[in-house]
């Protein structure tokens, strides 16, 4: 084994990942992983991808690619030949159609203007059009409001009612008072309904597992437990809805300083594993979890207001 795989795979080893969990994240085949950390480059397609996915293999288990490649310098170089060679292609490729494309300049030009000449024309004839229809409609408006004949007594009025009635110039004041039992009734507002106040919850630290940490949270039914993930840097993070990490994936990756990640827990439970503990802080209903190591793994179940967990109890065996 190189010194630079041995780095990797320590490193590695540190997050607790696996070589699956890294060929999942880097989508490099499991058999290139282990040839990097072997120090066996010569199973890798060629020079430019063993650069290139040590570089991948770094970022995934949180290394300095370039610090890497520089403190272990037996890594091969890329081939000059052939990046020089492809950027030669790629001008002989571009020259034709440049080309191309200065041969039909004139040609667009040349049939723009008269389209541009046509589409002005065009518009100035629609907004002369325009006008003088709104002025013959203002016209015959004008006429009909001074048209006494064709006044009507009352109109329907915007909000569905009937407007008051005219005044003819002969009538005079009647001077009676409004009918008050005509006026409209205001429609009484309900008030609104008190939010209920908060449940009792409570979180408590039941045993281990192997490696994983057991926190049961008892709470009435209905009630919502908030299970919250707040990274300060970079630590490999996965959570799965279930006992292990065989459930349903709800995080999986590298997470980075100001994360944030918010769950509501039910009936199925939650698996929470960090492979650098430190720069996660994991809260259940706004209390911690810990279980004092540098990488950690969590299981939380839910529990029934009368004490019965939700969960089976031989489900505790499974979690990783």
């Amino acid at each position: 084994m190189s010194e630079l795989g041995r780095h990797l795979k320590e490193a590695r080893l540190q997050k607790g990942m696996s070589l699956d969990d890294v060929q999942e994240v880097t989508k490099i085949r499991k058999k290139y992983l282990e040839a990097i950390e072997a120090g066996d480059y010569k199973v890798l397609p060629g020079s430019f991808y063993v650069r290139a996915f040590i570089k991948t293999y770094a970022e995934a288990v949180g290394v300095n690619p370039d610090e890497l490649m520089e403190e272990h310098g037996n890594v091969p170089a890329a081939p000059v030949e052939s990046t020089t060679m492809e950027t030669v292609i790629q001008k002989r490729s571009r020259r034709p159609e440049a080309e191309r494309n200065a041969k039909w300049l004139p040609t667009v030009l040349m049939w723009t203007f008269p389209i541009l000449i046509i589409v002005v024309i065009y518009m100035y004839a629609s907004g002369l059009n325009k006008s003088d229809s709104a002025t013959v409609d203002n016209t015959n408006l004008t006429n009909a409001e001074q048209d006494p004949k064709t006044a009507q007594t009352a109109k329907p009025a915007p909000g569905g009612g009937v407007s008051a009635p005219t005044a003819s110039p002969g009538a005079g004041d009647s001077g009676e008072a409004t009918d008050p039992t005509t006026a409209p009734t205001a429609t009484a507002t309900p008030a609104p309904t008190p939010s209920p106040l908060p449940q009792d919850i409570t979180v408590t630290q039941d045993g281990k597992s192997g490696k994983t940490t057991i926190y049961k949270v008892a709470a009435p039914a209905g009630s919502a437990v908030e299970v919250k993930i707040v990274a300060s840097g970079e630590s490999w993070l996965e959570v799965y809805k279930g006992e292990n990490s065989k459930g349903e994936k709800l995080a999986f990756g590298t997470t980075a300083a100001g994360d944030s990640m918010s769950y509501t827990l039910d009936s199925n439970g939650m698996y929470i594993k960090s492979g650098y503990s430190p720069a996660t802080v994991i809260t259940v209903n706004g209390v911690t979890l810990s279980d004092g190591k540098s990488s950690s793994r969590f299981l939380v179940e839910l529990v029934e207001e009368d004490g019965n967990s939700t969960e089976n109890s031989g489900n505790e065996g499974n979690a990783e």
